[in-house]
């Protein structure tokens, strides 16, 4: 009976030692929830940043563009002072660009590098043929159409204005090119007639027959020719054929 008591005595013991322990164990989690349940500093922190005032970003967009203005004068390829591969390459000084037309090895048709010879011709009527020879070393340039002098004419002859070639004669050594030219009329239209064995010829120059190239050439004459006041001249051609067509 004793031992009985003992025993009982025993586990309620037990029992109320596992009911206290229990009892603790619940304290410290109910101790415990809160401080879990605390926000964090960093949740803390976004919380802060969500009350606080918004930022201006039209100050700070101002301060970017104003710095990407002055970035843009340093080293892109943009405008500016920047050394970009787009930049061109700096020439030496004193240095010059040839041109297209830069032609160093051609020169002006002239009295000292030519030979002129006026020959009679069966068609067209009233026409001669004015040839010019480059005698030279080097290419020359027939500009224009040949002034004309017969005897003490005062003024040259007008060329014929619808035979100017697209492009300006050019005479290798040796080579030739011509010129037509109408002396008098066939119907007898013409004034102030007379006859000569005395002709000269100059050459114009880039700018036109103002612009000549030095004293007149004196072309030779076999027999007297007859001009009147329809006294023309076609331009210099490279074809015999478009002088007198």
């Amino acid at each position: 009976m004793r031992s009985n008591r003992i025993r009982t005595t025993a586990l309620a013991a037990t029992a109320l030692l596992a009911a206290l322990s229990l009892t603790a164990c619940n304290g410290e989690d109910s101790a415990a929830g809160p401080t879990a349940s605390t926000p964090s500093a960093a949740s803390a922190g976004a919380g802060t940043d969500q009350q606080a005032p918004a930022k201006d970003d039209s100050k700070d967009g101002g301060e970017e563009a104003a710095t990407g203005t002055a970035s843009g004068s340093g080293t892109n390829s943009g405008s500016g002072s920047g050394s970009g591969s787009s930049a061109p390459d700096a020439k030496a000084p004193g240095t010059k660009t040839p041109t297209s037309n830069s032609r160093s090895t051609d020169t002006s048709c002239n009295a000292s590098n030519t030979k002129l010879t006026l020959t009679p011709v069966s068609r067209p009527i009233n026409y001669m043929l004015l040839t010019v020879t480059n005698t030279g070393s080097k290419n020359c340039d027939a500009y224009y159409y040949p002034a004309l002098r017969f005897g003490e004419a005062q003024s040259v002859p007008p060329a014929f204005e619808d035979s100017k070639p697209q492009a300006v004669v050019t005479i290798a050594p040796g080579e030739s090119a011509y010129a037509g030219v109408l002396t008098s009329s066939a119907d007898g239209s013409g004034t102030g007639g007379y006859s000569t064995k005395d002709l000269s010829v100059s050459f114009a120059g880039k700018g036109g027959i103002s612009d000549g190239t030095g004293a007149p050439a004196v072309v030779p004459l076999s027999k007297s020719v007859y001009v009147d006041s329809t006294l023309r001249v076609t331009y210099w051609q490279r074809d015999m054929a478009d002088a007198l067509n």
